[in-house]
């Protein structure tokens, strides 16, 4: 027997049962349907819950799947499988649309020790595993153990370590679809993101949410609002365009609200994910290349940030003679079997220099890092007419980029900056996260320079343009650099005009609304 798939879910978890009616009705304004977690409810509130259950779900009129999980299987309660197994047993006269989400082992239990009966229907049942280390190596076993209780429908979530760890997730959807089963699948944590985005449209039953950042109930949940408004999850199918970014850290990435608001706005069948890859050789094998990859779906583009820039190059079938020539691309477009390479990072850097300047010719530029975004700027900076000193903490390494792009190298600690009318952090110190205090550069080194450019875009305000500005310098923030990059890739992957106001517009909502994204 087939349920109609519900959609989004929205996990409650409350350590009060007086609490639940109105943590139900928060919930009903961003769901499909939503998930009590009883687990979260302190020891002694659980049997008060319990006798009121019927009252409220009566009250909801809406579906509510009904989770008491074991704490080994990512659960907050401490009840161990008896009294977990007597709760279930000592439900009476719930709705006919409220689902109960049974772990493995208590399915096969109940399915074994009571011949299957229950106080409800068994076609209501989620059969569920977690597994928050990783992907287990016996998840076919699982699964057919799973496939082998009467549960109406499958879960499994597992904790992603790469997007790669994706594909398997995607084959377990496709496996349940093959067998007529109804299944959840999900891979948890940031490199799991696609799985919860796409998941439904691949044969998903559901896929789950929280109201907001401080609501979630497992790695890597999105925002409710998100997943509907920015990523237009009830509008994906087979034929959605794909597009992304890969790179690793990814989580504090503007660009999903750059591009999926952009093509929201020109009406658009497309979507952009955040791809969290260790690995770029598997990832392009596994993910990316049409003749090698496991997956059936539409990619059609990719963004690269760091570590991948120059380490993508060797998977491409043409690169642009500017990418080239620079070394990195951080932009690439599926057409047809091939994989074709750009980089937008430069005009995008030299774009709000030049609003301000005018021409750059012979402008004394300090660049400081020597990787992916700094060959950028150094090409950039010298096909304007700029003359460039790199500073770099090992100058061994950074000498050779130097040498490549006709620059200067100096080391950079203790560098005294003054004499130079920009310098430029190229390194992600300052990025939020653990680097947020970090910066290349204080204020004492930074008096009588002109301007301060910092290509790291989140936060908006960094700890280097405060020192710049506490320095007396002008400042340019990496927001102007990532819209104007991301404009240029708009254009590469769609061959249309971009809304570039929207654009704008889609990455400041996204950090005054939520300044950790």
């Amino acid at each position: 027997m087939k349920t109609a798939a519900p959609g989004i879910c929205v996990p409650i978890c409350v350590r009060r049962a007086a609490e639940i009616p109105a943590a139900m009705e928060r919930a009903r304004r961003a769901a499909d349907l939503i998930e009590l977690r009883l687990d979260c409810l302190d020891a002694d509130e659980l049997n008060i819950a319990r006798d009121r259950l019927p009252e409220w779900l009566n009250q909801f009129g809406a579906p509510v799947v009904l989770t008491l999980r074991a704490s080994e299987q990512g659960g907050r309660s401490e009840l161990d499988d008896e009294a977990r197994a007597r709760f279930w047993m000592s439900l009476h006269k719930t709705p006919n649309d409220s689902f109960m989400d049974l772990e493995l082992n208590l399915a096969e239990r109940f399915a074994q020790e009571r011949h299957g009966e229950l106080p409800f229907d068994w076609h209501r049942v989620i059969c569920s595993h977690h597994d928050f280390t990783g992907v287990p190596a016996d998840l076919e076993q699982i699964y057919q153990r799973m496939a082998a209780t009467p549960a109406g429908i499958l879960k499994i979530a597992v904790q992603a370590n790469d997007a790669t760890d994706c594909v398997t997730v995607f084959r377990l959807l496709e496996r349940a679809q093959r067998d007529g089963r109804q299944m959840i699948a999900i891979a948890m944590g940031q490199a799991g993101m696609a799985t919860r985005i796409l998941g439904p449209s691949r044969g998903s039953f559901l896929t789950y949410a929280s109201l907001d950042e401080s609501s979630t109930t497992a790695p890597g949940q999105l925002d409710a609002s998100d997943l509907r408004a920015l990523y237009r999850v009830d509008q994906i199918n087979r034929e959605t365009q794909i597009f992304g970014l890969i790179g690793r850290p990814v989580s504090h990435s503007l660009s999903p609200h750059i591009h999926n608001r952009a093509f929201a706005a020109v009406g658009l069948d497309a979507v952009y994910l955040t791809f969290e890859v260790l690995d770029a050789g598997q990832f392009f094998s596994r993910m990316v290349r049409v003749e090698t990859r496991e997956l059936d779906w539409n990619l059609r583009g990719l963004s690269v940030t760091s570590p991948h820039k120059s380490a993508v190059i060797e998977r491409l079938d043409w690169i642009e003679p500017a990418a080239k020539e620079i070394g990195a691309v951080n932009t690439i477009v599926v057409k047809q079997n091939e994989l074709h390479g750009y980089n937008t990072d430069a005009p995008g850097f030299i774009s709000p220099l030049r609003e301000k300047f005018g021409s750059l010719r012979d402008a004394r530029c300090a660049i400081i890092g020597a990787g992916g975004g700094a060959r950028a700027v150094l090409w950039a900076l010298r096909k304007a007419g700029a003359r460039s000193q790199l500073f770099v903490r090992n100058v061994g390494a950074g000498e050779s980029v130097a040498t490549e792009f006709g620059a200067g190298c100096s080391q950079l600690a203790r560098a005294d900056f003054a004499g130079f009318d920009i310098v430029i952090n190229a390194t992600p110190l300052g990025t939020k996260g653990a680097q947020v205090d970090e910066t290349p550069a204080v204020a004492a080194q930074l008096r009588n320079v002109r301007l301060a450019y910092d290509l790291v875009y989140n936060p908006l305000e960094t700890r280097f343009l405060r020192e710049a500005r506490a320095a007396g310098c002008e400042t340019v923030g990496g927001l102007k650099m990532l819209v104007a990059q991301a404009i240029e890739q708009f254009k590469l992957w769609t061959g249309q005009s971009p809304p570039v106001e929207t654009m704008r517009a889609g990455a400041m909502k996204a950090l005054e609304n939520n300044p950790s994204t």
